[in-house]
């Protein structure tokens, strides 16, 4: 009986054995099913991934293909290209916050540079980088603001060509602003020791932002053209602002008697007699308020203001109003000779949004003995000036970067006395070249454009080219050309203009052998006047007379500075077409 129950209690415990060993087995194949599932979901996600990773990197090198550099474009835009990276717009994107960063980067390493040098750094070099830093702060405005403008790429409150212009506008400034850097350290050999340092970086964020640029240009363009065929399809109207002529259609008669007069009212009045708000220009551009989107007039009475004014970025929508281009001036001296970069010569430097002027003289008085001094300088966007007179010697008129349209105006100079890289329309303007120190030429411009998807360059429509009478008693002594290349794209177009005999018949001048002339674009419409014929003008690859007014079209206001989107408010006097 004992053995009965002793067979029958392990038979029990064996039973309970194998429950727990089933229990055991049915649990790891659970787990194993579980993981094997889990696992096989991993790859799948994976391999997703991956692929959305491959499709992102496609996508990333067709975008570089349009670029200047498009080894330098893929190699740091794949690194950081996440699966999100799904469209061209997503690689512009991107390729905007890599350079942020580089930027910044660089900003930081020319503070370092400052420190470690400021000893030994001469006036020049120490004002040469801080040239520097301002570009590098402004560069950084812009690209945060083409980050943010492409975002909303296509606005429904813009048109694809005005949103696409803003873009361009943006880039191409900050390409320009890397250049006007490393130009403050081209004067001496001691300069140069400092360019070599800076070099590498600052050619580095002019590539990043070409290569950004070149793709914005890729998007628009593509986008600009099917929206054109859309609408070619189902109305065959020009547009308006291509018909608009002198003043705006709106703007009353009554208006119009106003805003030529000198009746606008002002916010503040500066008077060196004590009679004003202010004494000083200089002190009531910095009492105005800061990025003001209405507009801060500053009315300039009758008098000669010995200073340099300075209108910085954050100072926005200014206008100066004077009481007479001869008996209202500005004048200053600076100049390269006595220890001054190009850029900060300037008599009056104009860099806040929405600049105007009316009725005021800048000068700058150093002479031609003392080369680079600059009356005006001026990097505001969608600035605007009126019946103004600059005058100086060499490099009187400085259009920096950005948006500008001068109507009405007096430039005289020597050497490159019209230059820069903004996008600039000089209309209605007497333009004249000055007597130059002996040996010396007289270039009317000298264009810097860098980039060939840079959407600047000068134009000068509807004026007059001619001589002060100075140089017009000694004319066979000096030769004078309407511009040279001052960088390897150059672009400037003379058109519908009375050009004097003052202009030798070649036209145009090298800047240094046969640099730049296969890549410039110079060209001539529609010109009148002895010094307009172009059988003996320049055969280089770059130049050409324009006869088709289809082309001729687009250096108009209208089209090559947007004006149709922002003249009107200026209150001054154009004409948008030809």
């Amino acid at each position: 009986m004992a053995i009965i129950k002793e067979f029958l209690a392990k038979v029990s415990e064996s039973k309970k054995h194998k429950k727990l060993f089933l229990a055991l087995i049915a649990t790891v194949l659970l787990v194993a099913a579980i993981i094997g599932i889990v696992t096989e979901v991993q790859k799948k996600t994976s391999n997703s991934d991956n692929e959305s990773l491959s499709a992102a990197h496609a996508i990333v090198k067709t975008s570089c293909s349009s670029t200047l550099y498009p080894e330098l474009c893929f190699s740091t835009l794949a690194t950081s290209a996440t699966p999100n990276v799904t469209s061209l717009k997503d690689v512009i994107e991107l390729s905007l916050n890599i350079t942020i960063t580089a930027v910044e980067k660089n900003f930081v390493a020319i503070e370092k540079l400052i420190k470690k040098l400021v000893k030994s750094l001469t006036k020049r070099e120490r004002c040469a980088l801080h040239d520097c830093l301002e570009m590098i702060d402004e560069t950084l405005d812009e690209l945060h603001e083409a980050v943010k403008d492409l975002l909303e790429y296509p606005s429904n409150n813009r048109s694809l060509t005005s949103h696409a212009d803003d873009l361009k506008t943006l880039i191409s400034s900050a390409i320009t602003n890397q250049e006007t850097c490393l130009d403050g350290f081209s004067h001496a050999e001691a300069d140069k020791i400092v360019r070599k340092s800076l070099q590498k970086g600052q050619k580095y964020i002019e590539k990043l932002c070409s290569n950004a640029l070149a793709m914005i240009k890729n998007m628009t363009d593509n986008d600009i053209k099917n929206e054109m065929k859309a609408k070619s399809s189902s109305s065959n109207r020009k547009l308006k602002e291509e018909h608009s002529d002198g003043w705006p259609e709106w703007l009353s008669v009554a208006d119009r008697h106003l805003l030529q007069s000198s009746s606008v009212t002002p916010n503040v009045v500066v008077a060196a007699d004590g009679s004003g708000n202010y004494k000083t220009v200089s002190a009531a551009v910095a009492a105005a308020p800061s990025k003001s989107s209405s507009r801060y007039v500053i009315r300039i009475k009758a008098g000669v203001y010995r200073e340099n004014v300075d209108v910085p970025k954050a100072k926005t929508n200014i206008m100066f109003l004077g009481d007479g281009r001869t008996t209202t001036i500005i004048t200053g001296s600076r100049n390269v000779v006595d220890g001054d970069t190009t850029f900060n010569s300037a008599t009056v430097a104009a860099v806040g949004a929405g600049f105007l002027a009316r009725d005021i003289t800048f000068q700058n008085t150093a002479g031609p003995s003392k080369h680079q001094a600059v009356a005006l300088r001026v990097g505001s966007d969608l600035s605007a000036f009126y019946r103004c007179d600059i005058l100086a010697y060499q490099d009187s008129l400085y259009v920096h970067s950005n948006r500008q349209f001068f109507e009405g105006c007096f430039v005289a100079g020597t050497v490159d006395f019209i230059f820069g890289n903004a996008a600039v329309v000089l209309q209605n303007c007497d333009i004249h070249a000055r007597k130059p120190n002996s040996g010396q030429k007289n270039m009317v411009t000298a264009q810097g454009r860098t980039d060939p998807n840079q959407n600047t360059g000068i134009v000068i429509q509807k004026s007059r080219i001619g001589a002060t009478s100075d140089l017009e008693a000694v004319k066979s002594s000096f030769k004078t050309y309407l511009g040279r290349p001052w960088k390897e794209y150059s672009r400037t177009v003379i058109m519908q203009s009375a050009i004097s005999d003052i202009i030798d018949p070649a036209g145009w001048l090298e800047w240094s052998g046969t640099f730049a002339l296969d890549t410039l674009f110079y060209a001539e419409y529609a010109n009148t006047g002895a010094g307009a014929a172009t059988a003996n003008r320049v055969t280089w690859k770059g130049y050409k007379v324009i006869t088709s007014s289809t082309e001729a079209q687009a250096f108009t206001p209208g089209r090559f500075i947007a004006g149709g989107s922002w003249l009107s408010a200026t209150g001054f006097p154009f004409t948008l077409g030809l």
